[in-house]
């Protein structure tokens, strides 16, 4: 990693928060910024790979960091500009019991990071629903650390727990960790739920949470589907 690279995770180990769909969003988004990005899907169920529209994953986060393949095998470009993709299979799924018994098991992640030939100014981590083996190697291997939080009932449960395993790698694994963010989605204007949430996070967390907020939007939705990032399939998309 050089000193101008960021890594960021991003990260709830509570599914359905639009986590996914942030990754795929913000690679895309810094891509069309002019940036080098790559996105490592590194939660089994593959969704960013979907998302993007790949199909081929014979090269993969699990074959690199099981040491079946190389680092630059498992990356190839997407129809985005800029942007490439490490995807994944849901054999990753697996690597949550093999990582137990493997050599400097947290640094998996990092260590395969490090042997990528093409310098990116981003690399966007898409971790798991989950504080496992998974998460902590992308927490290890990240500079920063950015949590989609979801405008529901219950959005502030477990909250405390990912902080708090953020703060056990940073003081033990990566010193260097820091938050990124506190991103609120899936927010409806229709719904005093949603600003009884977003008043609530903020209250606890301050400035780390970002002042604009991602609403609920039937076309971000849809964009999976085609295998396109909401920014491609709908530009007017709010």
């Amino acid at each position: 990693m050089t000193n101008s690279q960021s890594i960021i995770a991003v990260a709830n180990q509570k599914g359905g928060v639009g986590k996914t769909t942030t990754s795929i969003n913000l690679a895309t988004a810094l891509a069309a910024c002019g940036r080098s990005v790559l996105l490592i899907d590194f939660d089994p169920q593959g969704n960013a790979s979907t998302g993007l529209g790949i199909e081929t994953r014979l090269h993969n986060s699990y074959s690199m960091i099981s040491e079946q393949s190389e680092p630059n095998e498992a990356i190839q470009s997407t129809q985005v500009p800029g942007l490439d993709i490490m995807p994944t299979v849901v054999d990753l799924s697996a690597a949550e019991i093999e990582l137990t018994d493997m050599p400097r098991r947290e640094f998996r992640l990092a260590e395969g990071i490090s042997k990528i030939n093409k310098t990116y100014q981003y690399i966007i981590i898409d971790c798991p629903p989950s504080l496992g083996m998974l998460t902590v190697n992308a927490l290890t291997a990240a500079t920063a650390v950015l949590v989609p939080l979801q405008c529901e009932f219950y959005a502030l449960e477990g909250l405390s727990q990912l902080m708090r395993t953020v703060e056990a790698v940073r003081g033990g694994l990566n010193a260097d960790l820091r938050m990124q963010g506190i991103v609120l989605t899936m927010y409806d204007t229709r719904n005093k739920l949603s600003s009884m949430v977003a008043t609530d996070v903020r209250d606890h967390f301050g400035d780390l949470v970002y002042n604009t907020v991602i609403p609920r939007n039937v076309r971000v939705s849809e964009a999976p589907s085609y295998g396109q990032p909401v920014l491609i399939y709908d530009l007017k998309c709010p």
